[in-house]
Parts: structure tokens; C-alpha cells; sequence
């Protein structure tokens, strides 16, 4: 059930996470239930996906420039600067583009997902929408996790597309590194295992991000400032939450915990 207005006190910490977890079981069982407004869905893939593209395309083209010029400087004087392309791969495009992406995604997403829900419940709008026998979930929260969950993904892989070509312009306006040696390095890296990885991961954050901004906007109360302030809490806290599940993927598929590494 989704958190009725009417009371004075702001909740605490731990019934907004426990609010938001349990969201995330209801959203998943609504989904099998096709209980959803499809017709909200597209108005937020564009909201999530080509609206959102721009800071990423940037973020991670600088920060490909930036991944390369480091990492060349230390790998040049031991005269394997050809290798540039490999540590880029498992470097850049395994953890930090993904990473990158989602937290630009949800400065910008998130946010606005816990605003938009959260004026709406401050004045009672959703209240309405319970009146006319309209579920929040199905019409508020649904479409906009699955349009997270089906963009996120995308972004990343644009994302790291960006990255790499601007890894290729600082190898090769830096350091005269041929963009083919570059980019065969790289592929030879990176495995059809890191892009499904990629994907998985994707689809992960969006949920993530989704769900917060929802949950965060659904536990607002009080006013204005209240609602500005669960803005700002939906990006922390889905900032929190992108680097735990990829701490729990790198845990689960990077060897760690089933010790296939020794």
C-alpha cells in the first residue's frame, strides 16, 4: 500500500528504505499482473532516454579523455603503450563508464521522479487518484521504472561508445597511438560476457533508480521544502544504491566469493 497523507511527522530513514523495498515487490507483481498505464510508459522513455543523453554522451567522452591520459602516462615509460587499449577495457569500460552513467542518469531521473511524486502527494493529488479507484503504482510508479529499466541499459552502452571514442582521441593526439591499435586492444579485452554483464547491470541500475525516486517522492510530506529535500535524497541514496549492486555483481561474478580465482 502506498503511504496516505494526513500525518505530521516526517519518516524516518529506515521506513523510506523499507517503504522502497517493499515497492519494488509490488511493482514486479503488478508487472505480472499487467496492471500498468501503457500509455505513460513512452511519455518516460523519452524522459529517461533521449532527454537524459546529452550529460552522459559528455560525462563519459571526458572521462574517457581523461581514464586514457592517466593510464598512458604510467604505462609509456615501461614502453607498452600499445597496451593502453586493453586497460581501457577492463578499466573504463567494465566498471567506471556503467557506474558513470547511472549516477548522471540519476542526478538527472531520479530527482525528478521523487519531485514530481512528491508535489503530487503534498497536494493530495494521489489521495485523488485513490478516489477515482486508481492505483498509484499502476500509474505513477510502473511506467517509470520500466522506462528506467529499458533505458539505463541503452545509455550505458552509448555511454561507453562515447568513452572509447574519446579514449581513441587522446591515445591518438597525445601519444600517436593508432586508433586501430587502440580499438584492437581493446576488443581483444573486453568478452561477450562484460557487454551481457553490461546489460544486466543496466537493467539493475534503472530499477534502482526508478524505484527510489518513486519511493522517495511517495514518503514526502509537508510541504515545498520537504519535497525539495526528497529530490535530493533520491540521488544520494540511488547513488548508494548503484554502487552496492555493482559491488554485489563484482562479489558474485568476479570470482570473489566461490574462490574460483585461486
Amino acid at each position: 500500500m502506498v503511504p496516505r497523507s494526513g500525518t505530521n511527522s516526517h519518516p524516518y530513514a529506515y521506513k523510506r528504505f523499507g517503504f522502497t523495498l517493499l515497492l519494488i515487490g509490488q511493482v514486479w507483481l503488478h508487472l505480472i499482473q499487467g496492471k500498468t498505464c501503457w500509455q505513460k510508459i513512452s511519455e518516460h522513455l523519452f524522459k529517461t532516454g533521449p532527454a537524459a543523453m546529452i550529460p552522459v554522451l559528455l560525462a563519459n567522452f571526458m572521462a574517457g579523455i581523461i581514464f586514457t591520459i592517466q593510464t598512458a602516462r604510467q604505462l609509456e615509460p615501461m614502453g607498452v603503450i600499445n597496451s593502453v587499449g586493453g586497460v581501457f577495457a577492463i578499466a573504463f569500460c567494465q566498471e567506471l563508464a556503467p557506474i558513470l552513467t547511472a549516477c548522471v542518469v540519476a542526478g538527472q531521473i531520479s530527482s525528478s521522479f521523487a519531485a514530481e511524486i512528491g508535489a503530487m502527494k503534498v497536494s493530495e493529488q494521489i489521495d485523488a487518484l485513490y478516489t477515482l479507484r486508481t492505483d498509484p503504482i499502476d500509474y505513477l510508479v510502473l511506467p517509470r521504472v520500466l522506462a528506467c529499466s529499458a533505458t539505463v541499459p541503452i545509455s550505458i552502452v552509448l555511454g561507453l561508445v562515447c568513452g572509447i571514442c574519446g579514449g581513441v582521441f587522446a591515445a591518438a593526439q597525445f601519444y600517436q597511438l593508432q586508433p586501430a591499435i587502440f580499438l584492437d586492444s581493446v576488443r581483444n579485452s573486453l568478452k561477450a560476457a562484460d557487454i551481457i554483464n553490461l546489460g544486466v547491470k543496466g537493467v539493475l541500475f534503472g530499477v534502482a533508480i526508478g524505484t527510489v525516486g518513486c519511493g522517495w517522492g511517495m514518503t514526502t510530506y509537508g510541504g515545498v521544502k520537504q519535497v525539495g529535500e526528497s529530490a535530493t535524497a533520491a540521488v544520494i541514496v540511488s547513488g548508494m544504491a548503484i554502487f552496492a549492486i555493482d559491488l554485489a555483481m563484482t562479489l558474485l561474478f568476479g570470482d570473489v566469493i566461490f574462490g574460483k580465482h585461486n
